[in-house]
């Protein structure tokens, strides 16, 4: 696996997203390397706490816009083919009977907003930054954000990412509840290993039973239906005149200029 590590000590598994010269963003072959890496720890019994984490201080910025704009085919099954990959990674990490922790060093935007917020533990760098950001480029949500995003933070704050975007410092992410605990920059690996390690010595088989019940009281077992739609509505989108102008802004640095439909 070219951009995807992982490391498993004492029964942590760790998965790091390493492409951080695109922002630890995901292209198709770094998305189906994610989601094999995702399966590999979700099922191997000697892990009993995963980790998901970017290289570089960058935690995740989601599908790799410039791959997807190279491409010769329609954005739509671009970006399709990338987010079924994406997506299939979510399900597993939510399916998965062990805890899951995002490592957010850096920042999470988009699609990598989504996957840290799908994770059971979000713990965040002092200088970590949360944004929705598919706003920018007129597209509609995915990678289980806008499922997520109202059970974590309420109707009332997942319509101001949505509709504003604000970019969230890690504070106030925590104190939306979007993220479990803010760790100094200089103490985050030390701590985060901590942690894992504390989850990973547990007891294992019963975290898991309690993590499914967790799951279906928060209507977690439509969590695959969801995601199906989010994946068909987005690429529907994307096929639209309103994305091709988004990405073109995007790259040129200048504000985009959406016209009614």
């Amino acid at each position: 696996m070219t951009n995807i590590r992982v490391e498993i000590e004492n029964s942590v598994g760790t998965l790091t997203i390493a492409r951080r010269e695109r922002f630890n963003s995901l292209d198709v072959e770094t998305a189906r390397d994610l989601r094999k890496a995702g399966l590999q720890l979700a099922r191997d019994r000697n892990v009993r706490c995963a980790v998901l984490r970017g290289e570089g201080n960058v935690f995740c910025s989601g599908a790799d816009l410039k791959f997807i704009r190279a491409e010769n085919a329609a954005y739509g099954e671009s970006f399709k083919e990338i987010l079924e990959y994406i997506h299939s990674t979510i399900s597993e990490i939510r399916r998965s009977a062990k805890p899951w922790i995002a490592a957010v060093d850096g920042v999470a935007a988009a699609g990598g907003f989504g996957l840290a917020m799908s994770c059971d533990v979000v713990l965040a760098s002092e200088s970590a930054t949360f944004e929705w950001a598919y706003g920018k480029t007129g597209l509609t949500g995915a990678e289980s954000s806008t499922f997520f995003l109202p059970r974590l933070v309420g109707f009332r704050r997942a319509m101001q990412l949505v509709l504003l975007n604000p970019r969230l410092t890690a504070r106030a992410a925590l104190d939306w509840g979007l993220v479990t605990d803010v760790i100094p920059d200089a103490d985050f690996d030390i701590r985060l290993r901590q942690i894992a390690e504390q989850i990973a010595q547990g007891p294992t088989e019963a975290l898991g039973i309690a993590k499914q019940l967790i799951n279906q009281a928060a209507g977690v077992d439509r969590l695959d239906f969801h995601l199906d739609r989010e994946l068909q509505n987005l690429a529907t989108i994307a096929n639209g005149s309103n994305f091709a102008e988004g990405i073109d802004a995007f790259f040129e640095k200048r504000p985009p200029a959406f016209a009614e439909k």
